[in-house]
């Protein structure tokens, strides 16, 4: 078998194909499953800011309703907030003192408010890295692009200043001027970005005339946007780059390993496969090494980047009718 190590976040793992955040990634059987079926680190499922700031506000509102006693509110703070982040350091505590694969804890954020707390307490608890699924969906009409750029910016910032681990943002490709988000974003600190995460999309039931969600597992012809920009910005940024959505078979990691990305996250696969089809994302990739005789990843990452493909205006062609103007590329 080929040497599929590599090295990602100053980390070394034994695999680039890592496990994304999902419920495979929520207790200690799982994750020494996926590590013994060959995934090269975990993503933990992550914690959601807004999800433990609600708690916190919806308690606080039936205890002052049931005793309108303020005394209790500093008490409630400190004991549900530690509830919700306690059984997550616990699992990282185990994790690290009996697996060997890289640990990366992950929250869900869109602020810099008091979340940033946790990030100290991941740290203590030994995690190898921190992952920061930014979710700033730029809907708002009276808000501007440079407002939702600058929360990354800050989130970013404030939180390199806080711990020493590496810290990785997963963002979405909502962004006016993509590449030069990218490339800027990368230099502020961080040591890794994550192409791209997923947000909820609405659907509509036309039967029942209700919204509903759509599209919540990803399909392969989801790689096309990841592929495309990280492409793109592959040896023109400061960080390590990640590929994540669309990642079904082996040909994907290839594909996005070509494209120089540094590692692979996959997790709608596990849904549709399990936890042991990371055995058949190694062996196909180890195989593929051997056809084309490559002994190591880094003979061939980033090897059809576009600043290093000979036709680099490739990645930015968006003409796409012409393509159908031709019969014979139909055929």
């Amino acid at each position: 078998m080929k040497d599929l190590s590599c090295t990602y976040l100053g980390l070394k793992l034994k695999s680039p194909i890592i496990a994304a955040s999902s419920s495979f990634t929520d207790s200690f059987q799982k994750i020494q499953l996926l590590e013994q079926h060959g995934a090269g680190a975990v993503v933990l499922k992550s914690i959601f800011e807004e999800e433990i700031l609600f708690e916190y506000d919806k308690t606080i509102r039936e205890e002052r309703n049931k005793t309108g006693r303020e005394e209790f509110l500093d008490y409630l703070d400190v004991r549900i907030r530690q509830e919700n982040i306690s059984k997550y350091i616990d699992l990282i505590k185990k994790a690290k003192e009996q697996l060997s694969i890289p640990i990366i804890a992950s929250i869900n954020c869109k602020s810099t408010h008091e979340w940033m707390n946790f990030a100290k307490e991941i740290e203590k608890a030994g995690a190898d890295a921190l992952e920061l699924n930014v979710f700033v969906l730029p809907s708002g009409l009276q808000t501007s692009c440079e407002e939702n750029e600058k929360i990354y910016f800050e989130i970013a910032s404030t939180l390199t200043k806080m711990i020493r681990i590496p810290v990785v943002l997963k963002i979405s490709f909502y962004f006016s001027n993509l590449s030069q988000f990218i490339q800027k974003i990368s230099y502020s600190g961080i040591k890794g970005l994550v192409l791209f995460n997923r947000f909820y999309s609405p659907d509509i039931n036309i039967d029942t005339l209700e919204v509903s969600s759509s599209n919540v597992l990803s399909h392969p012809g989801d790689i096309t946007m990841p592929l495309r920009w990280i492409s793109m910005t592959s040896g023109r940024v400061g960080c390590d780059l990640a590929a994540s959505t669309g990642v079904e078979d082996g040909k994907a990691v290839i594909k996005l390993l070509l494209a120089g990305a540094s590692v692979v996250q996959i997790a709608s696969a596990l849904y549709r496969h399990g936890t042991g089809y990371f055995e058949v994302l190694n062996h196909e990739l180890s195989e593929w090494m051997e056809q084309h005789n490559f002994t190591k990843i880094e003979d061939f990452r980033g090897k059809l980047s576009q600043i290093k493909h000979n036709d680099p205006a490739i990645y930015e062609r968006i003409q796409f009718m012409r393509y159908f103007s031709d019969k014979e590329t139909l055929l």
